[in-house]
């Protein structure tokens, strides 16, 4: 356990809460499901809006790019916040601004003011690691540990969901449709989490500079923080990379897949989720080092697989669109597995300063995620298919490399 930090916090509610209910459980698993679509939907929806907005398809990336980077930003510069102002308050004022910025988007006249809006809508998205906390502190003696557990549970729902979400939605309405409907569903969560949480006021000894500049100290003291940040941003950028591309390739021949086929595909892929709790014990039982080795390996073994898949031009595409479902699971596994086992390490590190730990190491694999999006339009219109799946193993290789250098 490391000294004291760059800008000590104290913290403790302005006023009693009481025990939170099994409906203010699912309401706030239900809110932060909600949430999460917007970071994750726009990579199902690039092959729309580019063209739609005369962007070159070196550009499509940027549509992704920019909600994730928008999110970071947000980890970073305004969920610290929440250890300074009201936290019924800040997360009120966050979804409004979500509204606002997705109801701005669904209009947007084109490329580069869609970019900005998505970046603020992004930003403002980041109150879900405001409303965690929120429910911690209304869990009972000893069961925070169930209740950020059930609320987590919705975040995953909601990110498995996304991307077939916004494919029906774009299909059957056009994909300004997804945030006009986005626009409305955080504004009604907006009142309904008015109506419901509770006040939750932090008394913190410090300035919002000072707390912004604890995030410096906390990275600059924890090697473990540094590496598993380093190396969650590298397979999220793998990640971003196929996910940004694959609605692209999967609409050209001999796939030929519309916004539902893609939307099922997306839904298929999203399986992988489920070996969560399978990495999450080989933490626990000391084996953090060769399980996170081997969710590098299946993630490049994925992408190759997926190149192979690919390739395919003509003739049957049922067997290469199974191929490349495998792949997708796969490489969902692989990221799956990691993210596990970099959050338990970094929880690990410093219980009172668990948050700003998680802000950092959120928002910095959410980097990696932005710049494996720009990366997969510019690949895409470069070199196609196998450029996008060789930029996102190097992504892989690199994160294999940090593995065996530790």
């Amino acid at each position: 356990m490391h000294g004291t930090h760059n800008a000590p916090l104290t913290e403790r509610p302005s006023e009693a809460v009481s025990t939170i209910t099994r409906s203010q459980t699912l309401l706030l698993a239900a809110s932060v499901g909600i949430i999460v679509t917007n970071l994750f939907a726009p990579q199902t929806l690039v092959g729309l809006i580019g063209p739609s907005l005369g962007a070159a398809a070196s550009e499509s990336g940027l549509v992704s790019m920019a909600t994730l980077l928008g999110y970071a930003a947000g980890l970073f510069f305004l969920v610290p916040l929440s250890d300074l102002v009201e936290n019924r308050v800040l997360v009120l004022r966050m979804l409004c601004a979500a509204a606002l910025a997705a109801t701005v988007a669904s209009f947007a006249p084109s490329a580069a003011s869609l970019l900005a809006v998505l970046f603020v809508l992004g930003a403002a998205c980041s109150c879900i690691q405001v409303l965690v906390p929120v429910a911690a502190s209304m869990a009972p003696p000893g069961q925070d540990g169930r209740v950020i557990g059930d609320v987590m549970s919705g975040l995953m729902i909601g990110i498995l969901l996304s991307r077939p979400i916004a494919s029906l939605v774009a299909d059957a309405f056009g994909w300004r449709a997804f945030y006009g409907i986005s626009a409305a569903a955080l504004a009604l969560l907006a009142i309904l989490l008015g109506l419901t949480l509770p006040r939750r006021k932090p008394l913190a000894h410090t300035s919002y500079v000072g707390l912004i500049a604890s995030l410096i100290g906390l990275l600059g003291q924890e090697p473990v923080l540094r590496r598993r940040a380093f190396t969650a941003s590298l397979v999220m950028a793998a990640f971003s990379v196929f996910w940004t591309a694959v609605a692209l390739r999967l609409s050209t021949p001999p796939f030929d897949l519309g916004q539902k086929g893609i939307a099922l595909f997306a839904l298929v892929g999203a399986g992988g989720a489920a070996v969560t709790p399978i990495f999450g014990r080989a933490g626990d039982r000391g084996f953090t080092r060769s399980a996170t080795i081997l969710c590098h390996l299946v993630l490049i073994a994925a992408l190759g697989l997926a190149a192979w898949a690919g390739a395919a031009k003509a003739g049957g595409a049922w067997l290469p669109l199974i191929l490349m479902g495998v792949s997708a699971v796969l490489l969902d596994i692989g990221v799956t597995g990691d993210q596990t086992l970099g959050r338990r390490a970094v929880n690990l590190l410093q219980p009172k300063a668990r948050g700003r730990i998680n802000g950092l190491f959120v928002g910095i694999f959410f980097i990696g995620g932005a710049i494996g999006s720009l990366l997969a339009g510019i690949a895409w219109a470069w070199g196609g298919w196998n450029a996008v799946c060789a930029a996102g193993a190097v992504f892989g290789v690199a994160a294999l490399v940090v593995d065996w250098v530790e």
